[in-house]
């Protein structure tokens, strides 16, 4: 299908059925049966940035300033109440399907740059179902310029049990948060979850814990890979992200509307907020390097 200058197209595995649209590379739905696995945007864009890939940054840069290899950059504020710069520059820009089938596609992009980040980039996002695992997610890319480039990215899921998150058992694999001020931007170094309301660690029920908040230290199944589920009854949805992947961001849906608390945002991240004027986690990407990570998303967690 064919929305004006971008497509979106269904993949199917078993009962899993996934709509990504070309425009940002971004995950409109995906689906197990009858049952939503993330609150996605079937028509139209999306509310609070639903399924969006946020490259070449995730989160926010503070005042949108940053200095790189001696050099100081200026992003566009796209934040304005709180005057950052927010999740990257991709996801109004047009990606290129290839590599398609019935349960997969690749979305590229050649990046040539913007203000604030004047490095060229390839850029590739893969989408795959399998009637068992579900969905997994490959992000890639490959600095295509002549000087090293900073780079982090990360996605921005919504995970939904159909409940209100006050109703719903998380499981969170993280034993440190991050403080950040009333503007978002990281305060202070990292703390403990330990005796504290952002301990997830062994499951429970979110209840009235408001999150905004990064995550760290985060524990792997011994394959690599660490696992957010949410939980109620027999019901179940969980992430797993790769060991590349050090930090998420975790969000309450706390805001105005119908939607409210509804849905919980579980964004797998390479680096922190405000990485590329901190440095935290920074990937630097020498001229002609690549990178990967992957993350996935299925009805049946481990």
């Amino acid at each position: 299908m064919t929305e004006g200058s971008h497509s979106t197209m269904t993949l199917e595995a078993g009962k899993y059925r996934a709509t990504v649209d070309s425009l940002g590379a971004a995950l409109r739905t995906l689906h197990w049966g009858e049952r939503d696995l993330v609150w996605g945007y079937p028509e139209g864009p999306p509310q609070l940035a639903q399924g969006q890939v946020l490259i070449p940054w995730p989160n926010r840069i503070d005042h949108g300033r940053y200095s790189f290899d001696g050099v100081e950059y200026q992003l566009e504020i796209t934040e304005p109440a709180l005057d950052n710069a927010i999740h990257g520059l991709t996801s109004a820009l047009p990606w290129q399907p290839s590599r398609t089938t019935a349960d997969s596609v690749r979305f590229g992009l050649a990046f040539e740059g913007a203000p604030g980040y004047p490095f060229r980039m390839e850029f590739w996002v893969d989408y795959a179902l399998d009637p068992e695992l579900g969905l997994s997610v490959r992000i890639g890319a490959r600095n295509t310029g002549d000087r090293p480039a900073p780079y982090g990215h990360g996605s921005h899921n919504y995970l939904t049990l159909g409940l209100p998150v006050d109703e719903v058992t998380l499981q969170l694999p993280a034993s440190e948060w991050l403080p950040a001020d009333e503007r978002m931007i990281p305060v202070g170094p990292v703390r403990s979850v330990a005796g504290t309301d952002y301990d997830f660690r062994t499951p429970r029920r979110v209840g009235p814990t408001v999150l905004d908040t990064a995550f760290t230290g985060l524990s792997g199944d011994g394959t690599g890979r660490s696992w957010t589920v949410l939980s109620a009854g027999e019901a179940a949805v969980g992430l797993w992200a790769d060991d590349s992947y050090r930090w998420l961001q975790v969000f309450s849906a706390d805001y105005p509307g119908p939607e409210r608390r509804r849905h919980l945002a579980v964004e797998p991240m390479t680096c922190p907020p405000n990485a590329f004027a901190t440095g935290t986690d920074l990937i630097v990407l020498e001229p002609g390097q690549s990178v990967e990570s992957s993350f996935g998303i299925t009805s049946a967690p481990e």
